[in-house]
């Protein structure tokens, strides 16, 4: 079974001294707790600018570094390019999309790095934006940015020929972008029209939180990947905010100017009603809801709050039914805008109780 990790976005730090500070931190400390007998698996977050900043020499140092501690890497998350903590992020995150070249330059900036890092023989992904955020990217706009990948798939194919390292791009759905669900993820994957080699570089970056927030039941969501054939390259294990009620503002506290927290309804005869961000779903006084859910990741321990609960349960329902060889990351990165009664025994401790949790709920 793959050791359950955590990715690196949850450390501020944009620069590639910066992340690589970050890392040698705090990972070492999460792997001695929860790893302590085999390599530790870091999820790694590197920025477009650290990714600038890293050359050839710098890659292997760090490679040779971590391994002296521990620390391995088969996972890269490449979807927040710029800076991601305290600033206002919200759609900027999703940028650049995959209309800009500057995507696919990242991207294949990180497949070369990751191949230096992994062994020969293994895979590894890269976790991606899906395509792009919905508003202000029109359909017309869709071929260029399905051309950008199917560029990258076939880059990936040529790495693997010169390297024997075979690196898949993770597309992970994302509430608010063009693809959101497991049904428009499924219909990408029929649509993309890459060449089979090169569809073998393709898989999915599964978001706990961002499923959940769809009201997707776990098993069908897995079992609609499994009959299109599209492949999990890891998990991001994470958790939203569920409150059964129509009165969202009682949610009004996880208002804040970082990220962007997507709300979502559901109206009593089962329908879903979708806001870009919960101080909208706040000021729309919509009717008839059942219940919302609110991309803000929790530390995925915590099931209860005063004033709701969390999508625990789908984590509980989903984990043990992802193969064990996939790896799971828990992805808790709004970290420093958490409420201060979930910070309690500082960051490193948080990360190793999520890390002990996912272990204990993943065997059935």
């Amino acid at each position: 079974m793959e050791p359950t990790t955590y990715c690196t976005n949850i450390h501020p730090g944009e620069s590639w001294e910066e992340i690589r500070s970050g890392v040698l931190a705090h990972a070492p400390a999460v792997a001695a707790a929860v790893c302590p007998d085999r390599p530790f698996p870091v999820g790694l977050r590197l920025s477009g600018r650290a990714s600038l900043e890293i050359d050839a020499e710098a890659a292997r140092a760090f490679a040779a570094e971590a391994a002296s501690l521990g620390l391995t890497f088969r996972t890269l998350n490449g979807f927040p390019y710029g800076r991601f903590h305290h600033t206002p992020v919200k759609e900027s995150v999703y940028l650049p999309d995959w209309r800009d070249p500057e995507r696919a330059a990242y991207t294949l900036r990180l497949a070369r790095l990751l191949a230096g890092w992994l062994a020969e023989g293994e895979t590894g992904s890269i976790s991606t934006v899906p395509i792009g955020f919905r508003q202000g990217f029109p359909v017309a706009d869709l071929p260029a940015a399905y051309a950008a990948i199917r560029g990258v798939l076939a880059a990936l194919a040529d790495l693997l020929a010169a390297t024997g390292r075979r690196i898949r791009l993770a597309v992970e759905a994302e509430p608010g972008c063009l693809i959101e669900t497991t049904a428009q993820m499924a219909a990408f994957f029929a649509a993309l029209d890459a060449p089979p080699a090169h569809m073998e570089h393709l898989c999915v970056c599964y978001d706990c939180c961002h499923q959940a927030l769809q009201y997707e039941d776990p098993a069908a969501s897995l079992a609609l990947l499994a009959a299109a054939g599209i492949a999990v390259g890891h998990v991001q294990v994470s958790s939203a905010l569920h409150y059964d009620g129509a009165d969202v503002s009682r949610l009004a506290r996880f208002v804040e100017p970082v990220y962007l927290h997507q709300a979502v309804a559901r109206l009593h005869d089962g329908t879903l009603r979708r806001f870009d961000d919960l101080q909208k779903a706040i000021a729309a006084r919509i009717d008839g809801v059942a219940s919302w859910r609110v991309h803000f990741h929790l530390p995925i321990f915590v099931s209860q709050l005063p004033e709701c609960a969390t999508t625990q349960p789908f984590l509980r329902a989903i984990l043990p039914l992802f193969d064990p060889s996939i790896p799971l990351e828990v992805e808790t990165y709004t970290w420093s805008v958490l409420p201060a009664e979930l910070k309690t025994g500082g960051l490193t401790q948080s990360i190793i109780r999520e890390i002990a949790w996912v272990e204990a709920t993943r065997r059935p």
